[in-house]
Order: C-alpha cells, then structure tokens, then sequence
C-alpha cells in the first residue's frame, strides 16, 4: 500500500512529505489510487501496465488513475525513462499525512472512502506477507508480529502514546534511495503498521431505545 499516516501529527519537518487538502483527498479517495502511490514509493518509477500486472487490472486502468494522481500532484511522468513508447512514472512524495479533523468533518464520505483505502491496502499487505512467511528465511520468520493490547485511556493519553510509538520507530532507518546503498548487509524493507482504534463502551443499558434491537455482529474483545 502507501507510507501513510492519518493520525494527527504533522509531517514533522519532512520535505519529502505531503499534507492532505480538499483537493488531495478526493484525489486518493479510491482504493487503486492509494494502492498505485504505494507501489511507486516502495519500487520506484515503473510504467502503467507493470503497475496494472502488480495490482491484477488492466492497463487502461492503472493509465486513467495514474493520470488522475497526476493531475493532482501525486505523480509525475519521469522523463528521463519514458520514451514514445512507454510512459514512466514517479512519486512526488514519500510520506502522506491527513491530520486535519475539520476537513474530515467538511467532507465526511470522501475521508472514509479514503481512509478505508488506506485500510484495505495494510491488510493485503498483510496477508501478503501471511502467505509468503513459510518460504521467507528462518531469520526473518522469526520478526514478524501480529499483536493487540487492550487499554483504557483518555483522549490526551491515547495522542501520547501514539507520539510516544511514532517517535520509536523514528529512532530507526527510514527506507529511502538515499538509506538503501548504505544499510547494514541483509537489511531489507520492513512495514511497521500502527493502529490506534478506539473502542468506546456501549451505552448503559437505561439510556437504549425500548424495542427490539438488531445487533450489530462485531466481536467481542
């Protein structure tokens, strides 16, 4: 998928980094969009029918999509590689941020559509990883995690903690073209995925509407 955030700190100084407006939002508001900015970050320039084999669609797709994202400033025609033949393309940006809570109140579908596009994309990601586990190296089976904790916390503790993570895995080597060439021998691409997911309680069972009432199926956790 992408390397994106949406929780509510700013880019923190990143140039390389892109902060979500009306116009940005609505651009990424669709599954292959977020889907085709990840594969570019993560692999680099690549043309539309290599990015439409990656993502199981038709060329003509990954072409209109593309084409979209440029126009809103997501990618650009990498010149140096196209010819009259191909077109290439490139990220503009290494990082996307949506930390603007009143932008998601002016446009509440867009922000879900996107923000379930961004949700989608960590679990193929995910089940990727899932299905390639058995034939990774044993060194490497051995790191990967899937863990939850359940915690109760206050809106001001939960913002803590998620700075508090966020600057942990700052601490460590971003993967960059510019990091690559000098990391440590066999360092490869790790994902690191965080989720803060409030879960608020239910209300008591006074204040429900009499009647029957149909449930809604979520686990228990």
């Amino acid at each position: 998928m992408t390397d994106t955030d949406a929780g509510q700190d700013g880019p923190q100084g990143e140039a390389d980094a892109v902060v979500l407006d009306a116009k940005g939002l609505r651009a990424l508001a669709h599954p292959v969009r977020v889907q085709l900015v990840g594969l570019l970050r993560k692999y680099g320039p690549s043309t539309a029918t290599r990015l439409a084999e990656r993502l199981g669609v038709n060329s003509g797709t990954a072409s209109y999509h593309l084409r979209q994202l440029g126009a809103a400033g997501f990618v650009e025609e990498d010149t140096e590689r196209g010819n009259a033949r191909e077109r290439w393309w490139r990220s503009v940006h290494r990082t996307t941020w949506f930390n603007d809570p009143e932008l998601a109140e002016r446009e509440p579908e867009t922000a879900l559509a996107y923000l379930q596009s961004v949700a989608a994309g960590y679990t193929l990601r995910t089940q990727q990883t899932l299905n390639g586990l058995q034939t990774m190296p044993r060194a490497w089976r051995g790191t990967f995690d899937m863990s939850d904790w359940a915690l109760r916390l206050t809106p001001e503790e939960t913002v803590a903690l998620g700075r508090e993570l966020q600057a942990v895995i700052a601490r460590y080597r971003r993967d960059v073209p510019e990091t690559a060439a000098h990391a440590p021998e066999g360092a490869e691409r790790v994902a690191v995925i965080t989720q803060i997911l409030p879960e608020l309680d239910a209300p008591a069972s006074s204040s429900l509407p009499s009647g029957p009432q149909e449930a809604d199926g979520s686990p228990a956790s």
